[in-house]
């Protein structure tokens, strides 16, 4: 087993701030470079030599190592950690595999990436905690900026999302507390940004103006409505 490594082991791993990502493919890589600028402490394992390598001097920690072998796993002490990401995707077993050794060591957080609704069907069925799926996510935001209303898209569970767009003008001129904006379309202003200054907190007695760009809050169906008035 090669362990390329920078800094301090990662045994004992409970600390917050600490993550395994298991897979440095893609995904695996960009979110480990990513939680490593944002501070966090980061083990990476992968079962390529080479793509190890090639990373191994960014990360705190890089190991080569079977993913989807539990024994191998423990040895590296991935069960004392709290949080670890599968960045599997293509190999659907080993993807399954490595999620079901993680869930069976009791790792307490586990989120993994899947590529179709069976397999983030099968791994919500196997118990990780949290199941994404990147490319489809990226998609479904891009088509709506894509229509030229939006300038960014959030959606969360259950149908909810968060929309950034440009104030329409029938909402101009008067307080968001005498408009009709919430009972009419079923939304709700949270944030307000003038041209040339930051964002601030809306509240009853803020007043939109044209030109400013205002994000909202509601159902899916609601937030596009509004959008498409802008």
């Amino acid at each position: 087993m090669t362990c390329p490594q920078k800094g301090p082991s990662l045994a004992k791993r409970s600390a917050p701030d600490a993550v395994v990502v298991l897979g440095l493919g893609r995904f695996g890589k960009s979110l480990a470079l990513e939680l490593m600028a944002q501070g966090a402490e980061v083990m990476g394992v992968d079962a390529s030599d080479t793509v190890v390598q090639k990373i191994a001097h960014r990360l705190t920690h890089a190991v080569v190592a079977d993913t989807t072998d539990e024994e191998s796993l423990r040895q590296l002490s991935v069960h004392e950690f709290d949080r670890a990401v599968v960045g599997i995707g293509s190999d659907l077993e080993a993807s399954l595999l490595t999620a079901s050794a993680l869930i069976n060591m009791g790792v307490t957080n586990v989120w993994a990436k899947a590529i179709s609704n069976s397999h983030a069907r099968i791994l919500t069925q196997i118990g990780v905690h949290h199941v994404v799926r990147p490319e489809h996510d990226m998609g479904k935001r891009v088509a709506h900026l894509v229509r030229g209303r939006m300038i960014d898209f959030i959606e969360f569970d259950d149908g909810f999302a968060m929309v950034k767009t440009t104030a329409p003008a029938f909402a101009t001129g008067c307080s968001l507390g005498q408009s009709t904006i919430r009972t009419d379309y079923g939304v709700t202003v949270v944030a307000i940004k003038r041209p040339g200054e930051g964002f601030t907190y809306a509240t009853a007695e803020t007043i939109l103006h044209p030109g400013d760009t205002i994000i909202v809050s509601g159902k899916v169906r609601d937030t596009e409505r509004f959008a498409d008035l802008a």
